[in-house]
């Protein structure tokens, strides 16, 4: 059988303030097709459906969606688990009839045991859990992190092995080696809640969700999905999409979904990304986190660049900005307008602009009415 392996969607996530339901629906879209076009017999996500435990409601709505379109509209068995961002009890709802339709949904430790088989496959969906659901269910204390916690539930797994099938492992973890991106939420200190690699080794393949970045590990039979979007500059660089996982060869397949906007990062002097030549052929739309080379004051330079670029979501200095020198002393009997000007062009190397100068001698004659 062939399955789609999928992870992290996030719904409800926002970047920089800004809203990225229309964009999470549009590579929902892509996923989709892609599902059609490989005509895979499942989708398997590893948690992290929501970007909270509390999600909105155009977020569940979403989400209700999506998974509408994968079981019921497009007739796919579809295996989900709970990762940390979502609420176990909350996703849960509903699970125990979710299972006519083939909607398999693992939100607490004990429901991992049993395999949902399909196809030549048994897959065991586990779910994000802490350390103390381990101690509580096995009845040991000595659980007291995920790393040791997982040997056991391991263990229980094996042990409903069926020889003649292959064995598939959803989970939402932080794998030992793994690196992490910016966007994530840590969830392991100090190594103890990361699981060794060679526990999984029972399993033939190991479909993870958790870290943002598919090559955050880089293992034979463990991948992580990745998210379907960039989350942060830090993955302005990484390429988004699903893999598609062949049970027979047990090979699997990237395939990438282009986002609606993208995440780029530009590095230029404020001279370069205000000049047509360097932008025409920029896609302006994307989420832009922009370094300056400049190191001088530059006047509303970010009002000046979200009219070239509307959907900056970060600015910084390559180099700092440069130290302002002292201010002169300056005659006290000036009038206010002399002063302001004066003032402005000692603390940023520039003149006030005509438009500016209206500004602040609209205000000044405000001021004097009322005194």
């Amino acid at each position: 059988m062939r399955f789609l392996h999928t992870a992290d969607w996030h719904i409800g996530r926002k970047l920089a303030g800004y809203d990225l339901l229309a964009d999470q629906q549009a590579i929902f879209d892509q996923l989709v097709n892609v599902a059609k076009a490989q005509q895979v017999d499942a989708i398997v996500v590893a948690g992290d459906l929501y970007d909270r435990a509390l999600p909105n409601e155009a977020a569940v709505t979403l989400v209700n969606q999506m998974l509408l379109t994968l079981n019921r509209e497009i007739g796919l068995p579809t295996l989900v688990i709970s990762g940390n961002h979502d609420s176990a009890v909350r996703l849960g709802t509903g699970r125990d009839w979710f299972k006519s339709t083939d909607l398999f949904m693992n939100t607490q430790l004990d429901q991992a045991f049993a395999p949902v088989i399909l196809g030549n496959t048994q897959f065991f969906l586990l779910p994000y859990f802490e350390p103390f659901a381990a101690r509580s269910y096995f009845d040991d204390d000595q659980l007291t992190n995920i790393n040791l916690a997982m040997q056991p539930v391991i263990d229980k797994m094996v042990a409903a092995f069926d020889p003649t099938m292959k064995h598939v492992l959803v989970g939402h973890f932080f794998a030992a080696g793994s690196e992490h991106s910016d966007s994530e939420t840590l969830v392991n200190v100090g190594g103890l809640d990361a699981v060794a690699v060679s526990d999984l080794a029972p399993f033939d393949y190991v479909a993870l969700g958790h870290l943002h970045n598919r090559h955050a590990l880089n293992a034979e039979k463990i991948q992580y999905a990745g998210s379907l979007l960039k989350f942060s500059v830090s993955e302005a660089n990484q390429e988004k999409g699903v893999y598609i996982v062949d049970t027979d060869t047990m090979t699997r397949e990237f395939v990438a979904l282009p986002p609606t906007h993208d995440v780029v990062h530009l590095t230029a002097s404020f001279a370069e990304l205000t000049d047509p030549a360097y932008y025409q052929n920029l896609k302006r739309d994307a989420y832009i986190a922009v370094t300056l080379t400049d190191r001088q004051v530059i006047p509303n330079v970010m009002s000046q660049l979200r009219e070239i670029y509307p959907q900056i979501v970060s600015l910084d200095r390559k180099n700092g900005v440069e130290v302002v020198q002292p201010l002169e002393t300056v005659n006290a009997d000036l009038d206010p307008m002399t002063l302001l000007s004066d003032f402005f062009e000692q603390s940023t190397g520039a003149g006030l602009t005509d438009q500016q100068c209206k500004w602040a001698q609209s205000t000044l004659t405000q001021a004097k009415e009322v005194d």
